[in-house]
């Protein structure tokens, strides 16, 4: 699992790339987002470990794989992690607004475990 989320690294979209430059390096609220991360059988796009959060990214292949993204997301939640959902077109087009909602997940009260 982690040979695939290394190459998932190396590849990501443009919504990939657009999120993980305004994540990293601690610049919402001081949390620290991982990209890519294997949790289980899954990679998932982008981790707070600090407040258990998922972040995932969807395009359009989304339709094609809602079946399997339900059951993954259902495996995340059993582990004790909460999962956002957004539309690459989302991170695209309305970036700052991703970002609150982001904002808002990771001021939850759910934010005192560690998860790694």
């Amino acid at each position: 699992m982690d040979e695939i989320a290394h190459t998932f690294r190396g590849l990501p979209t443009e919504a990939e790339h657009l999120l993980w430059h305004r994540l990293r390096r601690r610049r919402i609220g001081g949390f620290r987002f991982r990209r890519h991360v294997p949790v289980g059988r899954y990679v998932c796009d982008f981790v707070c470990p600090q407040a258990r959060l998922v972040v995932e990214l969807d395009g359009s292949q989304y339709f094609e794989h809602a079946d399997y993204d339900g059951r993954r997301a259902q495996y995340l939640q059993w582990q004790g992690l909460r999962v956002l959902r957004f539309w690459n077109a989302d991170v695209l087009n309305h970036p700052d607004e991703v970002l609150v909602a982001i904002n808002a997940a990771l001021d939850a009260p759910e934010t005192s475990e560690r998860f790694d």
